[in-house]
């Protein structure tokens, strides 16, 4: 029997998972099966089950490999930030912009995993928690820097802001209603912005001698 290299078994594995994140996303979890997600992969069931335990763990698999990808690509774009008000503004447009690239795959995190009473303590969970950490990890180089008022609760200002975006943004998931991530992004960094930032000094007019 020929042995299957290391990198031949990520390639599948990784086949399998952009198959399920197709299947799941277009189906949903309940109404997707095992052989749609095998064919679509190109693959058989049994390959699949040699990956997975079952339809769950490949679920939690599917939604891990989002995670891990969507948060690097947050990293990166909040690096691209010059102060305080920029790097909030472009974490909102990013996440908002998450929602609109993967709707489906938002839909089954709020709906099938976060309430799911094996959530607490998972890898997901945990992945979530070093996601929203980018916006903490921002508010206290803000405060740090003089942009924002050293009396801040970092994580008052997560709960809020991630709590409006995802209101907004499962309107969209069930409704398909179109969402304006720049402009949205833009008012929601504003507001944060205008209660937290340090005012600016106001420049004092000379008068006239």
């Amino acid at each position: 029997m020929p042995v299957i290299s290391t990198e031949r078994m990520r390639d599948r594995r990784d086949s399998i998972l952009a198959a399920a994140g197709r299947v799941f996303s277009q189906k949903g979890f309940q109404a997707a099966s095992i052989t749609e997600i095998a064919q679509a992969a190109g693959v058989s069931d049994g390959l699949v089950y040699k990956y997975f335990e079952n339809k769950r763990d490949l679920l939690i698999s599917t939604l891990t490999a989002f995670y891990e990808r969507v948060m690097h690509d947050l990293e990166q774009q909040v690096e691209l930030g010059e102060t305080f008000a920029h790097r909030l503004r472009l974490l909102v447009q990013t996440h908002l912009g998450v929602f609109v690239r993967d709707t489906g795959l938002c839909r089954l995190f709020i709906s099938e995993v976060r309430v799911a009473t094996d959530y607490p303590g998972s890898a997901i969970q945990i992945l979530n928690k070093r996601y929203t950490a980018v916006l903490t990890r921002i508010v206290r180089d803000g405060i740090e820097n003089g942009e924002v008022q050293p009396d801040t609760d970092a994580r008052v200002v997560r709960d809020l802001l991630f709590g409006a975006v995802e209101h907004m943004a499962w309107r969209h998931v069930t409704t398909r209603r179109p969402l304006d991530c720049e402009r949205l992004g833009e008012q929601i960094a504003g507001i944060i912005v205008a209660g937290i930032a340090v005012p600016k000094p106001v420049a004092r007019r000379r008068s006239a001698l």
